[in-house]
């Protein structure tokens, strides 16, 4: 899969994230300010690292000779581990942050807040997502090089 192509793959997981940051933003009614921002940023870069995982471990196994489907099942079992680590100990160790109550806490929370929707919505979709969104890009890709090798029929002089 071509870098370009990895980056569609990329980009639907980080709308779910971004999706997922604004709805806990307006469930907890926080103000979307320059922490939160900076929570978004973070969560953008957090939830890159986890798609850029599976896609990285995919096109690996594809170069051993693995089928797409199969490698995609095996790298969603390889990495599944990980992902789940990084992400449940980000959302964890922004609870104390998101409940804090106190002098700047409110200025804070959001960013708090930001951080864990994104990251739930992401770590649920991610699994889901860049999986289906990875098949169907190389289903594409792979369509559109069978077509290019086919020789062309016409009348030669």
């Amino acid at each position: 899969m071509s870098p370009h192509s990895a980056n569609v793959v990329l980009n639907h997981c980080l709308t779910s994230a971004l999706i997922g940051a604004l709805l806990a933003l307006a469930l907890t009614m926080e103000t979307l300010n320059i922490f939160t921002i900076i929570g978004m940023i973070m969560l953008l870069v957090l939830v890159s690292k986890n798609a850029i995982l599976i896609v990285d471990f995919t096109n690996k196994l594809k170069e051993e000779e693995y089928g797409t489907v199969e490698a995609l099942i095996e790298a969603g079992r390889e990495r599944l581990r990980p992902i789940l680590m990084t992400t449940l100990a980000m959302i964890f160790g922004m609870l104390p942050i998101a409940m804090a109550k106190g002098a700047a806490a409110e200025i804070k929370n959001g960013m708090a807040w930001v951080i864990i929707g994104g990251l739930t919505s992401s770590m649920i979709l991610t699994l889901f997502v860049v999986p289906a969104m990875y098949l169907i890009v190389d289903g594409i890709l792979d369509r559109l090089s069978r077509r290019r090798k086919r020789p062309s029929i016409g009348c030669t002089s």
